[in-house]
């Protein structure tokens, strides 16, 4: 059942929806970058952040979103292939937006695997000169136990981490092992090497209450230039969790803060509800 968040939220979407320009409109004109938009594992372009997305298009932004690591035959679940397989799809994905929009450069803003992924893309895929802002919502940055799945399956058995990665590459989501304790996704975004790429403005946003990405603060990243934003630092009775915030106008503000680097920008904040 979805929480009143989320009722709200949809509600907000569905009325605003003659002002907003559509998803992927190329000829949507605005001053600032294009910002292209990353769902989660499991979701797609039209679920996850396409309330976010609305939101912002009524706010004056251009935005541009796609489903990115799904199967051949079965588009309705993104985000299941190796981040490695799908990083590409992302980095191509970035120079069409820019090539039909007639920008040099987008923003990227990200939500669960889609943050990992507004970090990872621009570091190894050739396009951090193609951004500029990134916004990664409760990124798995230094890897996620998936609500303790990992863990449950250690005390079933499965005794070594080869074990775990095996039935998740088995069972079709190679980016679940990736982004695992010691995926290879994790091992190599935190190379040794800075994450935020230069000429790249990196903000992380983070719940303090996130059930999935765990502990919350593994998800900010420790570098000059970029700014780590617990979501509870500006909106302290949010008690907003890994899903919701994707859906959290205390966190859609959050994230047009970064986009328009007015991160001191008040705001009414919402009291949301917990959890999911």
């Amino acid at each position: 059942m979805p929480s009143l968040r989320q009722v709200l939220a949809s509600t907000l979407a569905c009325a605003s929806a003659a002002w907003a320009t559509g998803i992927n409109d190329f000829s949507c004109k605005s001053d600032g970058n294009p910002v292209v938009l990353l769902h989660g594992l499991g979701a797609t372009y039209y679920e996850d952040l396409n309330f976010l997305q609305y939101w912002l298009q009524n706010e004056g932004y251009c935005t541009y979103s796609k489903t990115y690591g799904a199967y051949d035959g079965f588009p309705f679940v993104g985000g299941l292939k190796p981040i490695a397989e799908s990083a590409p799809e992302i980095a191509a994905y970035i120079k069409e937006v820019t090539e039909k929009t007639g920008k040099s450069k987008v923003d990227l803003v990200g939500h669960s695997e889609g943050a990992f992924q507004s970090l990872y893309v621009p570091k190894f895929e050739g396009v951090s000169d193609k951004v500029d802002k990134v916004v990664a919502i409760a990124p798995p940055t230094h890897a996620t136990t998936f609500a303790n799945i990992y863990k449950l399956a250690y005390l079933l058995g499965n005794s070594t981490r080869e074990v775990v990665g095996d039935v998740l590459q088995t069972v079709g989501c190679g980016a679940c092992d990736d982004l695992g304790p010691n995926g290879a996704a994790i091992l190599r975004l935190n190379d040794g090497k800075p994450i935020a790429q230069e000429g790249n403005t990196v903000t992380i946003i983070a719940s303090k209450y996130d059930e999935l990405v765990t502990p919350p603060k593994t998800a900010f990243v420790q570098e000059d230039g970029v700014s780590n934003w617990w979501v509870q630092d500006t909106c302290k009775f949010d008690p907003v969790g890994h899903i919701g915030e994707a859906y959290d106008l205390n966190v859609w503000n959050l994230v047009k803060n970064a986009l328009d680097s007015t991160p001191d920008r008040k705001f009414v904040c919402l009291l949301g509800s917990p959890g999911k």
